[in-house]
């Protein structure tokens, strides 16, 4: 019986432990110094299961091309509207925080509540495809359990007015 209250102890101490250090930053990782479309595209998917975008099939033999495909965003009106909607859309959102808004390109970094996981989310209308393209990327983690996916998906439903 003495082993196992050690054992909870053991167990809920480094609970603690994990949680102060996300407090922290221990898991927001580095905000990518590469981010923006360049040559108008953005950089490549992550080479591992938690990102997703609108241009993945602009990398060719990419390792994680089919995780990562997702349409980019139909217009509401103009690239420059739909963007500033974007941005309003995105604003409501858990751990949003905008770092870059132009008229043609917005940059909102979310961070998770609890242990403070950081999501960089681009958005850049595509005037030559008249479309937004979007792509989400978790800055650590080999996985992203679908929230990039999803996130961008709430994004589009709301840019739809659903």
């Amino acid at each position: 019986m003495q082993v196992v209250k050690w054992f909870v102890f053991v167990l809920a101490a480094l609970a603690v432990l994990v949680l102060v250090a996300a407090q922290f930053g221990a898991f927001s990782g580095r905000a990518p110094g590469n981010l923006g479309a360049r040559d108008g595209k953005f950089k490549p998917p992550s080479k591992t299961p938690n990102s997703v975008s609108s241009q993945a099939d602009l990398w060719v033999q990419h390792p994680m091309q089919d995780y990562a495909r997702i349409a980019p965003l139909a217009l509401k009106g103009s690239g420059q509207a739909t963007i500033a909607q974007i941005k309003s859309i995105a604003e409501t959102l858990p751990g949003a925080q905008v770092v870059d808004a132009r008229d043609d390109y917005l940059y909102v970094r979310f961070t998770t509540r609890w242990m403070k996981f950081v999501d960089d989310a681009e958005f850049w209308f595509d005037p030559q495809n008249n479309v937004v393209q979007a792509r989400s990327a978790s800055r650590v983690g080999r996985k992203d359990f679908g929230v990039n996916r999803a996130r961008i998906e709430a994004i589009r439903q709301a840019l739809a007015g659903g």
